[in-house]
């Protein structure tokens, strides 16, 4: 340890910084990676990031984890190896951030989910849309047999195609044919009732 500290920690190479922090574990040896280094760090954190806030955290996230990350790994080139460890960093606390938009998002669109099933109508609203069955009943009777049928059949029992074909004994053409019509001739007699 004397014998490095005799000679200025400045003049040494990335790589016997390296060896002398895994040989004694001096957190010196990390301070002058850090000052030598810190900046560009900064630089890639804030392009993917695109906060300063975070960026600083994530410099310091980035230096803590080096203390660590220097004594499991072999590395030759550290200057890009530590682009390397800065850009995975990012990614990761972008993917994280995205994974909580994602759930506050879902708890958002829950509650207002829940928020507007509890609301009943309103009265005037309630009233309305009784007007708007009984008239849907009433068109129903102005439709020819087989359209109101299949129709009822459809819709307000919810039977598919096949099933209503198999009822009424039309075929599955005939039944999407009345059912077609029948739409159509509804709409055309609520419109001229309304």
């Amino acid at each position: 340890m004397r014998l490095f500290k005799t000679k200025n920690i400045k003049a040494f190479s990335d790589a016997e910084l390296i060896a002398e922090y895994k040989r004694k574990g001096d957190n010196e040896v990390v301070g002058e990676l850090y000052k030598r280094y810190s900046h560009l760090v900064y630089g890639v954190c804030l392009k993917y990031l695109k906060n300063e806030d975070e960026s600083k955290d994530a410099v310091l996230q980035i230096f803590e984890n080096l203390m660590e990350d220097l004594l499991k790994h072999d590395v030759t080139n550290f200057k890009s190896w530590l682009h390397s460890v800065t850009r995975n960093h990012c990614l990761m606390f972008l993917r994280k951030q995205q994974t909580i938009l994602k759930k506050e998002h879902q708890y958002e669109y829950e509650y207002v989910s829940e928020a507007v099933s509890e609301i009943s109508f309103a009265p005037h609203e309630k009233e309305v849309k009784e007007e708007l069955l009984t008239e849907l009943e009433k068109a129903l009777n102005f439709l020819k047999e087989e359209q109101r049928i299949c129709i009822e059949l459809f819709f307000l029992q919810e039977k598919r195609y096949e099933e209503v074909a198999e009822i009424t004994g039309y075929s599955p053409k005939q039944v999407k044919s009345y059912i077609q019509n029948g739409k159509r001739n509804l709409a055309i007699h609520l419109k001229s009732n309304i």
